[in-house]
């Protein structure tokens, strides 16, 4: 079973995630899905994909939510449905496992299936799919499961903020670098996909599993900026980078760990800590026989 997420930290997260998500990318996805399409969002958590991208689409679709924790797939219906109602819009239940929501550009149909995403595409419930979509996966999956699923995929794959280990926080600090260190380690680990996590490397790795496979890749930088305004989101990302450290490294540097983790999260009280996450989205799409950055 791969590792899961709190649905606070999801909801803190999804207006840095909305703002960085690359739209040229997400555009050219629109635009080669057929007119009512179906999409797959693996680890689509609370849903926050499906609020960012449905709107562009701006016709009928249907979504599949998969994730492996069921409180998360429960509130990720329970959100998409209340904010539908908050626009003004119509929701209905056809039956208890399908929400429709009805906008005024077509009706989305919803629907959430509990999978482990660690069995690779053989387990998840691809078939029928126009796209396969997910959001900040691929950093934690590993080689094996993207060479599986690049070899299963017949569909378009859009994959969206994937770190490229570009995180810079401001102002300077002295252990910034031991940070850095212990923070990468961290994202190498077992994530519980059968094998090391990708971490940084994930972009260029799917990028190059599916040209392989005879996809057009196109890849673009989506990062996140955490100004100083953020206070809340500056302290959790300073409180995981140096959590992740300190169980990264040896214990003889945890003083210095501990002493960056108060000087910037009082940084971040104080308005004065801001944040530059890396991300890269990628959008491979079938059939080509070139690809462009």
């Amino acid at each position: 079973m791969s590792e899961g997420f709190d649905a606070d930290w999801l909801a803190l997260r999804e207006p840095f995630d909305a703002r960085a998500r690359n739209l040229d990318l997400a555009l050219a996805l629109a635009e080669a899905l057929p007119p009512r399409p179906h999409l797959v969002d693996l680890g689509a958590g609370t849903g926050a994909l499906l609020r960012w991208l449905a709107p562009l689409l701006a016709r009928s679709q249907r979504w599949t939510l998969v994730d492996a924790d069921p409180a998360l797939l429960e509130e990720a219906v329970t959100t998409i449905e209340e904010r539908a109602i908050l626009a003004g819009w119509t929701t209905t239940w056809p039956k208890k496992s399908t929400l429709l929501v009805h906008t005024p550009r077509g009706v989305w149909r919803v629907e959430a299936v509990l999978a482990d995403l660690a069995a690779g595409p053989d387990a998840l419930p691809l078939g029928g799919a126009d796209a396969v979509v997910s959001t900040a996966l691929c950093d934690l999956v590993s080689r094996p499961w993207v060479t599986a699923m690049a070899k299963a995929l017949r569909v378009p794959f859009y994959a969206a903020l994937n770190v490229d280990g570009r995180e810079r926080f401001f102002p300077p600090h002295p252990a910034d670098r031991l940070v850095a260190r212990g923070f990468r380690r961290d994202q190498t680990r077992d994530k519980g996909f059968g094998g090391p996590a990708l971490g940084p490397a994930a972009p260029a790795t799917m990028a190059n599993a599916l040209r392989k496979r005879g996809f057009s890749v196109r890849t673009a930088p989506s990062p996140w900026r955490i100004g100083a305004n953020t206070p809340a989101m500056a302290d959790a990302l300073a409180e995981g980078h140096a959590r992740a450290a300190m169980a990264a490294l040896p214990r003889s540097l945890a003083p210095g760990l501990r002493d960056w983790a108060t000087t910037r999260q009082a940084q971040a009280t104080r308005g004065r800590l801001s944040v530059r996450i890396g991300h890269t989205d990628l959008l491979a799409l079938p059939g080509g026989k070139r690809s462009g950055e």
